[in-house]
């Protein structure tokens, strides 16, 4: 006989899984830890019925593994890459980017790991270092990367990347930089013309306030809450009331979830999906919210949903 009090929750979760998007999976090979490799991440997609993934490395284009992924391996899913612009790709480098649309990548994340903000809460927060993975090999010390120039306004360089995101059409993030940074990183990426802003994980590194989320939303940044901070993993920071709190600033419709897994230790991105799905039917959200929040929204922000007229 079958547990009556689970099937339907299970069966739920099951069909919601289907058509979800996530533009936030770790697998490897990478310099840091990880449980599954892309083609795991592809096949464990299809098979679970998500519509798109994203392959992000925080050293290394993903744009050429997707393409041979999505035309080998997959089944269905739509397989993305990006580009992450810390030191290895030549740090704040409009060229790198250049080239990155030019193969399709569909994110353009300013500095992550090498963030001058991500780098200091190395040095002011003991358990930073605990939640963040490090590399499996010593690199160079990494030069700290900012978004502003020495006269504290947006730097040309990133400018110009702007202007060449706002060409393609692409998605561009504010990385882990600070809020003091973002908040005028976004404004400026609007008056370029760029269309698709996204801010990962704001009250993480990026220590955004539930004012500051409202606000950066009211500009037309879609949020994405990594899964990896509300499910039992290593990086484990947030309660529901969080989730509920941060959903209700930003609003359903400017909130997506990206798994932000595929480290070692941790779920894989398929299973943050489920139980996150779980803790949104449990916090009295709706299938259609749920489906927003977990594909809509990331495939509009994506491109891969045609434009409205």
């Amino acid at each position: 006989m079958t547990d009556a009090a689970e099937k339907p929750q299970d069966a739920r979760i099951k069909a919601l899984l289907k058509g979800s998007v996530d533009l936030h999976i770790h697998s490897g090979p990478s310099l840091m830890p990880r449980k599954i490799d892309h083609v795991e991440a592809v096949r464990q997609a299809d098979e679970a019925g998500f519509a798109a993934i994203l392959l992000k490395d925080h050293y290394y284009p993903t744009m050429p593994l997707a393409t041979i992924l999505e035309t080998h391996i997959s089944k269905g899913v739509k397989v993305l890459g990006a580009i992450v612009l810390n030191n290895p790709l030549g740090s704040i480098n409009p060229s790198a980017v250049d080239y990155a649309l030019k193969q399709g990548a569909r994110v353009v994340w300013m500095p992550t790991a090498h963030a001058n903000n991500h780098l200091d809460h190395y040095k002011t927060d003991a358990k930073f270092d605990s939640k963040f993975p490090v590399a499996t090999q010593k690199t160079l010390a990494p030069a700290p990367l900012s978004l502003l120039g020495p006269d504290g306004k947006i730097s040309d360089e990133v400018k110009a990347i702007l202007d060449l995101v706002a060409a393609a059409d692409a998605v561009v993030s504010g990385g882990h930089h600070h809020v003091s940074e973002l908040l005028p990183f976004y404004e400026e990426a609007k008056a370029r013309g760029v269309k698709r802003l996204l801010l990962n994980h704001p009250t993480y590194v990026n220590e955004c306030s539930l004012q500051d989320v409202r606000h950066l939303a009211s500009l037309g940044v879609k949020m994405e809450h990594s899964i990896c901070m509300f499910v039992p993993s290593t990086f484990l920071l947030f309660d529901a009331d969080h989730l509920k709190a941060v959903i209700e600033a930003a609003g359903i419709e400017n909130t997506l979830f990206g798994s932000d897994l595929g480290q070692n230790n941790n779920p894989t991105p398929v299973e943050g999906f489920e139980q996150i799905i779980a803790m949104l039917i449990d916090a009295g959200f709706s299938d259609a919210e749920i489906r927003s929040m977990t594909a809509g929204n990331a495939a509009d922000l994506a491109g891969l949903t045609p434009a409205a007229n």
